[in-house]
């Protein structure tokens, strides 16, 4: 079937009719991207065609819940300012009424390929998943091809999030699954045209983890070579917390290895973390026509309900991170926000080169909203350094236990929760911080931390607190609007 379908004018009109409202909320961000009204989760379809960023994402435009997705859809030519188009999909045909969930973008003949799960409900109410096709000429009008995978035998309906791949002179399919033993997998297809698919098998899953596993589902697959090692980026469902580790609901991460296509073989460390903070969740990277492999990730997780998100009155919920670029380095991936991230600088940095000493500081024109921060270390003699954003949100890095800490406040309000991670030395901090948001980046993205926040919104202060003496450089930039434009 051809866009415009009822249900994408029916999403629309629902859009113009609260963007008031929506707009009213003083935790709208600035240049992340955000529901424009009800809720956003995975990214999806992430690709470069026709000379522009594609960048679609799971939508629930009618509340702030999950509940039958749509794919929203924006486009950028640089990565920083985007714009918000007429969604691509509907969960309007028989084998994805229940939700068009996440799935991948390629380019073939110069027409854009994206597949996703159709989510169907059956009349007992169990779960059925079909790998779909839509494809379309123009990267904003799709026809819907239907399904061209159905879940094979050894498999539960949990069946979901292709994405799609050309490599050894054919596209490939990689699957995020469930076998009927209840564990996460990833199974493999391969494909000569990209609508007959041939199943492969399984390529890694949780038991090669030894008798604790990895978890009974992965979602979100994403297999690519970065720097000489295939990566295979994974969301699994079902892990214990772990000390440090694991302490979201559900984590997102990737092993590093080689894959051997003949043999079916994925050779692999162990899993890691891509992210130490609160909200990061079903990243998907795309190459960049310069050959950068850029990741994206939903800046949520499921642990956050839509009555406890501050936002949800205004209508809207969740946003994605910022664009960031990855490097494989010493056997772990280095993220990096995208160097096109500076164009959203206002005029004028604020800069500081000052020694602190067993004191709090709050240093002139560190303040505001929405800005970049970057601080090196130049002399450390200190027990430990804290950054105080607003009035409740800290990160601290403690000498003695080589301890970094994010600490926010809990959405209902009560009490502080904290994320932390192990870093031998801290020489170097990147903020990004908008409105009710913000990413760190350490050491030139050996470690990151992602989070929601809400504090308050009148220009809060940026405050530093040693115990012990440190001499650092600060530089910070107000950041301006990374949305252009929205149908």
């Amino acid at each position: 079937m051809n866009q415009p379908t009822a249900l994408i004018h029916e999403a629309c009109r629902h859009l113009a009719d609260r963007q008031e409202l929506v707009a009213a909320d003083p935790y709208r961000l600035h240049y992340h991207l955000m529901a424009p009204v009800g809720l956003i989760n995975d990214p999806n379809g992430f690709i470069y065609f026709q000379g522009r960023y594609h960048l679609f994402f799971q939508w629930n435009p009618f509340e702030t819940k999950h509940g039958k997705k749509f794919w929203g859809h924006f486009i950028s030519e640089n990565l920083t300012h985007w714009e918000l188009v007429s969604p691509a999909l509907a969960p309007d045909e028989w084998y994805d009424k229940d939700g068009c969930y996440s799935g991948s973008a390629v380019v073939k003949d110069d027409k854009l390929y994206i597949f996703y799960t159709g989510n169907v409900k059956n009349e007992d109410g169990e779960r059925e998943s079909y790998q779909c096709l839509a494809v379309s000429e123009d990267g904003h009008h799709f026809h819907k091809e239907g399904p061209v995978i159905h879940v094979p035998d050894g498999y539960t309906a949990h069946f979901r999030d292709p994405k799609v791949f050309y490599k050894n002179n054919s596209w490939q399919m990689v699957i995020g699954a469930q076998s009927e033993d209840r564990e996460g997998a990833v199974v493999l297809y391969t494909s000569p045209d990209l609508r007959n698919w041939t199943f492969q098998g399984k390529l890694a899953s949780a038991d090669s983890f030894g008798e604790e596993g990895l978890g009974y589902m992965w979602e979100c697959p994403d297999l690519f070579e970065l720097d000489g090692s295939d990566i295979l980026i994974i969301s699994p469902q079902g892990l214990e917390p772990d000390g440090y580790y694991y302490n979201n609901i559900f984590q997102a991460g990737y092993l590093s290895g080689k894959v051997d296509n003949k043999a079916l073989s994925y050779e692999h460390g162990d899993f890691t973390e891509l992210d130490r903070g609160f909200d990061f969740y079903a990243p998907q990277t795309t190459e960049a026509p310069d050959g950068r492999r850029i990741l994206m990730a939903w800046m949520g997780n499921a642990e956050i309900g839509g009555t406890e998100h501050p936002t949800a009155e205004y209508g809207w919920v969740h946003a994605l991170t910022i664009p960031r670029s990855l490097e494989f380095i010493d056997g772990s991936i280095r993220q990096h926000p995208v160097e096109e991230l500076e164009q959203l600088r206002l005029s004028g940095v604020s800069h500081h080169h000052v020694t602190l000493k067993d004191e709090e500081k709050q240093l002139e024109n560190m303040h505001g909203d929405a800005f970049e921060l970057q601080v090196s270390f130049r002399e450390w003699d200190a027990a430990s350094f804290q950054i105080r954003f607003g009035k409740t949100t800290t990160f601290t890095y403690d000498e003695a236990t080589r301890t970094c800490t994010l600490e926010r406040m809990r959405f209902d309000q009560k009490g502080m929760e904290s994320r932390k991670c192990y870093l031998e030395t801290l020489n170097h901090i990147q903020v990004y911080k908008d409105t009710s948001s913000v990413e760190l980046f350490l050491n030139n993205g050996e470690e990151t931390f992602s989070a929601r926040i809400f504090d308050s919104t009148r220009d809060p202060n940026i405050t530093f607190h040693t115990k012990g003496q440190i001499t650092l450089t600060a530089y910070k930039w107000d950041m301006g609007s990374g949305l252009l434009s929205q149908f």
